[in-house]
């Protein structure tokens, strides 16, 4: 089988539609301000935890709508695979372990070992192949074809549309932001933001934050279209992205502020910064939200501002790291 097409229309039925699947499966995640985190920011900060999900990340809303609309729409299929760094196969993983479906998940060489086991532990049969997450994509496609599997994209309008549930809940907690930071990786969670955005009529802009070590959305944002990149260079594994998708990128240069580039130091930072302001432990990807926002805190100083906490799936050496690095300022006075 190949990957499936559909549209994606976010109208005001199909938000409640899914919000009434995701909520089965997902209750809604607070967005909290932290004193602590604030003196730091400098002005109101909402933080919205996805680290308190199953799976401990936000692409669990995605895996279980498509798997659920697959299911309801197609019918039965012999298996899913897909490619990841780790959050996105969690969350078919659990889609398929929640639905009766087998997935196997292809993830690259040197992946999150906590994050390879806690697939393994959803019931994905895990294939270790590449040297990074484009060559794990290309080799999905071919075991989908060998299998007879079904193709799961990173980008896809069900996956969008799930995670469209945390922006709706974060507009309802904090019904007056001015700007929201989240991470980019294949631009399921920028996308899905400025669909509820756009759909709420709000004026709220939206920047996405990539790494510096991958910047393919940020060279992409810029160009206007799709930009490839040979490498993506970079301790931040939910963002390394190497070749876009055109339909994210199109949505983004439509509908996004401004793309922000961090350094993996930066990233650490925040994430150290996360755990002792506010007690929540942040993955790399998590935390590129506020380091996105700290790198540029002038620029939007005394404006209501809110981070997608992304995910908590920080393997252990990592996070000592981060730690142990954290007295180091990275981010301009």
């Amino acid at each position: 089988m190949s990957e499936l097409d559909s549209q994606f229309d976010l109208s005001a039925a199909a938000l409640a539609a899914v919000r009434e699947r995701v909520g089965r499966q997902v209750r809604p995640t607070p967005a909290r301000r932290w004193p602590l985190l604030e003196e730091s920011t400098g002005t109101p900060t909402w933080v919205k935890h996805e680290g308190n999900n199953p799976t401990g990340a936000f692409k669990v809303r995605g895996g279980l709508n498509y798997v659920e609309r697959l299911l309801a729409e197609h019918g039965q299929v012999a298996g899913l695979v897909s490619a990841t760094r780790g959050n996105h196969g969690q969350s078919l993983a659990l889609g398929g372990a929640t639905f009766g479906v087998p997935v196997t998940i292809v993830v690259p060489q040197g992946n999150s070992p906590d994050k390879n086991a806690a697939m393994r532990a959803y019931g994905a049969e895990l294939v270790v192949h590449g040297e990074d997450f484009q060559a794990a994509r290309e080799h999905s496609m071919t075991l989908a074809r060998e299998r007879g599997l079904l193709a799961v994209p990173s980008f896809h309008p069900w996956l969008v549309e799930g995670v469209a549930t945390l922006a709706a809940e974060l507009h309802e907690a904090v019904p007056d932001l001015d700007v929201i930071y989240v991470p980019v990786g294949m631009g399921s969670g920028i996308c899905a933001q400025i669909a509820v955005r756009d759909l709420l009529g709000r004026a709220t802009q939206i920047v996405g934050v990539v790494a510096t070590g991958a910047p393919a959305y940020a060279l992409s944002f810029d160009a206007g279209e799709p930009v490839t990149t040979e490498r993506a260079d970079t301790l931040v594994d939910g963002v390394a992205c190497r070749v876009p998708d055109a339909d994210a990128v199109r949505i983004i240069c439509a509908g996004a502020a401004r793309i922000v580039q961090v350094s993996d130091e930066q990233a650490l930072a925040a994430m150290a910064l996360m755990y002792r302001a506010t007690h929540n432990l942040a993955e790399p990807a998590g935390s590129l939200a506020l380091a996105g926002f700290l790198a540029e805190r002038e620029r939007v100083a005394g404006r209501n501002v809110a981070i997608v906490h992304t995910g908590a799936n920080a393997d252990f050496d990592l996070l000592t790291r981060a730690l142990h690095e954290a007295e180091c300022e990275v981010w301009p006075a």
